[in-house]
């Protein structure tokens, strides 16, 4: 029986609890985040994990789409320069071309900040 296989094997007798720790340790020891290959290794396992699975597919990265620009389209330009770091010319490129994305793979909380900025500017904006 190959290495992988008894891995595997291991692997499919654990519980929940079992391999959350086992997760958490290969992230400390390698530094790395397992999130995908969780979620890809879940099904694999007892019917059990299923629960785990769902938990670690909760989104954690949101786009940002400028979808209107509203009536106040230099205010919007101003803030989306300040939000990117683009220049004048490709943040008006931006802003007439909405609906674009702004950013992507952003946090739930800088997501709310940005549509909080923008919508003060009187832009709607889509979090996704």
């Amino acid at each position: 029986m190959s290495k992988v296989q008894e891995v595997l094997d291991i692997v499919k007798g654990m519980t929940v609890l079992e391999l959350a720790e086992l997760v958490k340790k290969f992230e400390e020891e390698f530094g790395v985040s397992a999130a995908a290959p969780v979620a890809v290794a879940a099904p694999g396992a007892p019917a059990a994990a299923g629960g785990a699975a769902a938990a670690e597919e909760e989104k954690t990265e949101f786009d940002v789409i400028l979808k209107e620009v509203g009536g106040n389209k230099i205010q919007v330009i101003k803030v989306v320069r300040e939000l990117t770091g683009l220049g004048l010319k490709e943040a008006k490129d931006l802003v007439d071309n909405a609906p674009k994305p702004l950013k992507e793979g952003v946090s739930k909380e800088e997501a709310e900040q940005i549509k909080a900025k923008l919508a003060e500017a009187g832009a709607t904006v889509e979090i996704k």
